[in-house]
């Protein structure tokens, strides 16, 4: 079994609070690691349509069966339960530990703990693998593999077909959460949407576009990007948010949680596909960005991350956080590093200097790891390392 690096911080909040949430995509992990980590743990699942009818009809008779808490999967399916949860916490006012509660569906279950557990609870995100649990347990990885597979771990413990077990996935997304939540009539148009947002990965997003493309009104549009970034579909990169002046974009970029749905939904089966495809450097810089996004949620930090552009086209792909202020990211699917891919993160550098220290790294698709002149050089599969903070490999290159 993969081990998640989210596990550590998982048991950490579970000895200091009464409450922890585990959020994420459906298939993302959340059920094993929950199992794996509280094997003695009672476990229910709301998905039972016995066992929701009991929640949901006596809450009280149904908690009471479980004195020493339990394991709540699909919660926000019962939202009854929450507020005698809470009365519960807080009859038992030093116990930690006792509920943890998972779900796919973000924006409901958010809500009602914001209703009736505030301060009570712990808030984890679980997303798919990262490409470091990845390199935990396959000897060689292939990038354009991993731009076609994705990273849901069912397909890597159960050596599945990626195309099959992803379109199955969608399938099955669109039949359980887009007709419960929207009510949508017409889901062959919202399958459609979905894959038009799929062809704008890595892209500003234009509302307006989008909408004349796929028939539908811009109010709708705004509903359906709602739902798919509030069930772990498509993530919005804001743009940095420092205002130097009116010219910096103010839309976002769109991205997926999981690059090999993405690709699925862009109709590409194989690798020799993947390898010609005019989207494949924005199915890697989708792939580079929920790394970063990866990594800050297995340390239970927030997104905080954004990118960087302007109208004249001076951009930077990714800002992130630093512990002395910020790093900026350039991010290239090229094998080789050319000097013009400082261009950006020099600029955004030499306009932010008087406001805190700028790191400088370009991620790009080939395999040195090195600390030049003008900043560091990362290889995709040395990502994980920069990551957590290794020293790449120093060099007098420029």
């Amino acid at each position: 079994m993969i081990q998640r690096r989210i596990k550590k911080k998982f048991l950490k909040f579970l000895q200091q609070y009464p409450v922890v949430m585990l959020t994420g995509p459906r298939q993302s992990g959340k059920t094993t690691l929950c199992r794996e980590a509280l094997p003695h743990k009672a476990y229910i699942s709301l998905e039972n349509p016995d066992t929701r009818e009991f929640a949901l009809s006596d809450p009280r008779g149904f908690l009471a069966q479980y004195p020493e808490g339990l394991i709540i999967d699909e919660a926000q399916r019962a939202p009854e339960l929450f507020s005698y949860i809470q009365g519960i916490v807080d009859e038992k006012k030093k116990k930690k530990g006792l509920f943890v509660l998972t779900g796919s569906q973000n924006f409901q279950l958010l809500d009602k703990v914001n209703q009736s557990l505030a301060g009570r609870t712990a808030i984890l995100k679980l997303l798919p693998f990262s490409m470091a649990e990845i390199k935990s347990a396959v000897r060689k990885i292939n990038l354009d593999e991993l731009l076609l597979k994705g990273f849901y771990p069912r397909i890597y413990a159960e050596k599945l077909s990626p195309h099959h077990a992803l379109s199955f996935y969608f399938e099955t997304y669109v039949e359980r959460d887009v007709r419960t939540l929207l009510h949508v009539k017409d889901l062959s148009t919202f399958q459609k949407f979905v894959r038009l947002c799929a062809g704008r990965v890595g892209q500003l997003l234009n509302l307006s576009s989008l909408g004349n493309d796929a028939g539908i009104s811009h109010t709708t549009v705004r509903e359906w990007l709602s739902l798919l970034e509030a069930s772990y579909i498509v993530f919005l990169l804001p743009p940095y948010h420092k205002n130097y002046n009116k010219r910096i974009t103010k839309a976002p970029k769109l991205y997926f949680y999981d690059v090999g749905l993405a690709s699925y939904l862009l109709g590409i089966e194989n690798v020799k596909q993947m390898q010609r495809d005019p989207l494949r450097g924005h199915l890697f810089e989708n792939l580079i960005v929920i790394e970063f996004l990866k990594n800050r949620y297995e340390k239970a930090e927030s997104s905080n991350l954004s990118f960087f552009r302007d109208s004249n086209n001076n951009e930077v792909d990714l800002i992130a956080p630093s512990q002395s202020g910020l790093w900026a990211v350039e991010i290239k699917s090229s094998q080789t590093v050319a000097p013009d891919f400082f261009k950006g993160l020099n600029y955004f550098e030499e306009l932010h200097k008087k406001d805190g220290e700028i790191k400088k790294a370009l991620v790009y698709g080939g395999d040195q790891n090195q600390i030049r002149s003008n900043g560091h050089v990362v290889g995709w599969k040395g990502l994980s390392t920069f990551l957590n903070g290794a020293k790449t490999k120093k060099s007098v290159s420029k």
